[in-house]
């Protein structure tokens, strides 16, 4: 029976290939996607998870739901390395919806149709989520599982020395999330970043003839050429795809059990990931953190997924 899933995103590339994964994945039941803003703002990430869904055209449509800023959030996006409208400056275009839902008001929503069965696959900020615990307190013992992309353990980061993207773009939701009672499993820069894609990746994707593969050979040269031209790197990473691959594989990720918490006001570690990794700490860890990925064995699954995206489509 497939695995009942709400994908919150910030359209972004690899959301895009994500979304192609998922939404062809037979695991896999999307009930609705979710906008946030992230790496583009509130109303182009709207605007792009529509895009994507109506450009892949899966048998089964999900549910779209729409973003709105976060309360207070640094100014900060990844339009450098995704283009200024997020998807390789494609300037796709969307059919006028006569309505659409807040992203937060959707996850309450198809969490309490069916309690305990949907998990939420968190790709971009946590600020939708945190805004449905607020909103539906008894949500948090609905939740099937979280699973979120974000956060580093050893306090690398990739948008300042100690934060990572996801965290640093609305670090009090963050920490809502991450002390919700909500299960929850954490897939950190530790984990996403063992796993890299030369461009080899390219002859890999579905053929242009598919809907996906028409999109993702638009998008995905795009990715290589801005990582090399911002990062100076000849590899892109893939971090939302590997979330998927985490979702429908936990297998390939070993966990450990821990103590997470999210620095929301320091001068120069705001955002920043804070795990209590002490030899004598006496508490009971709240999330599965994930450190290790079979690096083939993920990479596999990425490609078979996206052939499958080809094949459907």
């Amino acid at each position: 029976m497939p695995r009942k899933v709400i994908i919150d995103c910030d359209p972004g590339i690899d959301d895009a290939v994500a979304l192609a994964m998922a939404l062809f994945d037979p695991r896999l039941e999307v009930v609705a996607v979710t906008a946030v803003a992230g790496n583009v703002s509130s109303e182009r990430a709207t605007s792009n998870v529509q895009a994507i869904v109506e450009r892949l055209d899966p048998p089964r449509y999900p549910r779209l739901g729409a973003a709105s800023p976060a309360d207070v959030a640094p100014v900060v996006d990844a339009r450098h390395l995704h283009g200024d409208d997020g998807l390789a400056n494609l300037g796709l275009q969307v059919s006028k919806l006569a309505r659409q839902h807040p992203s937060e008001k959707l996850i309450c929503d198809e969490v309490r149709a069916a309690p305990g069965e949907v998990s939420i696959l968190c790709l971009g900020p946590l600020t939708n989520v945190a805004r449905a615990l607020s909103r539906d307190p008894g949500l948090s013992e609905m939740i099937g599982r979280l699973i979120i992309l974000g956060g580093s353990v050893k306090a690398v980061g990739n948008v300042t020395p100690c934060a990572e993207f996801n965290i640093y773009a609305d670090p009090a939701s963050a920490r809502a999330v991450f002390r919700s009672p909500v299960t929850k499993t954490l897939i950190p820069l530790d984990c996403t970043e063992q796993v890299t894609f030369t461009l080899d990746l390219l002859e890999q994707l579905p053929p242009e003839h598919s809907r996906a593969g028409q999109l993702l050979r638009k998008l995905l040269p795009y990715a290589f050429r801005s990582y090399r031209r911002e990062m100076g790197l000849e590899s892109i990473f893939l971090h939302d795809a590997l979330a998927v691959v985490a979702a429908v594989h936990p297998e390939l990720f070993p966990t450990v059990d821990m103590a997470g918490d999210v620095e929301t006001i320091g001068e120069l570690t705001a955002g920043m990931t804070v795990f209590d990794r002490r030899s004598n700490f006496r508490g009971r860890g709240d999330m599965e953190v994930a450190l290790e990925v079979d690096i083939a064995a993920a990479t596999d699954c990425i490609v078979r997924s996206l052939a499958e995206a080809g094949r459907q489509t």
